[in-house]
């Protein structure tokens, strides 16, 4: 299953891995690093500003209210743990392929 290698299922709720790059031009997800999904954001690495910039992205493209994505590992590191409790589990690994394949969120 494509995908399925980045995240975890854990009390009905998806805990994807991500690989943040702060300070980018623009806000996006551009693929695969790892055993993580990388995302490069426009927020400094400031004061949680790119966390917040990852999580409202997540958010969008998963379509999950913002309140429904929570850092849960890796405040201060490029590599982090997002908790995503808004989003079916047993669709996520589709939902997921799609973004991969388009570069964003599904249309």
């Amino acid at each position: 299953m494509i995908g399925r290698d980045l995240y975890d299922l854990a009390a009905g709720a998806v805990v994807l891995r991500v690989h943040v790059q702060p300070g980018a031009g623009r806000s996006a997800i551009v693929g695969r690093h790892g055993d993580a999904l990388k995302v490069k954001v426009a927020a400094p690495p400031v004061e949680g500003r790119a966390n917040a910039a990852v999580a409202e992205l997540l958010s969008r493209t998963f379509g999950c209210r913002a309140a429904d994505v929570e850092l849960v590992s890796g405040p201060s590191s490029r590599s982090k743990r997002f908790r995503l409790s808004g989003v079916d589990p047993d669709t996520f690994a589709d939902l997921l392929a799609a973004v991969l394949a388009s570069g964003g969120p599904p249309r």
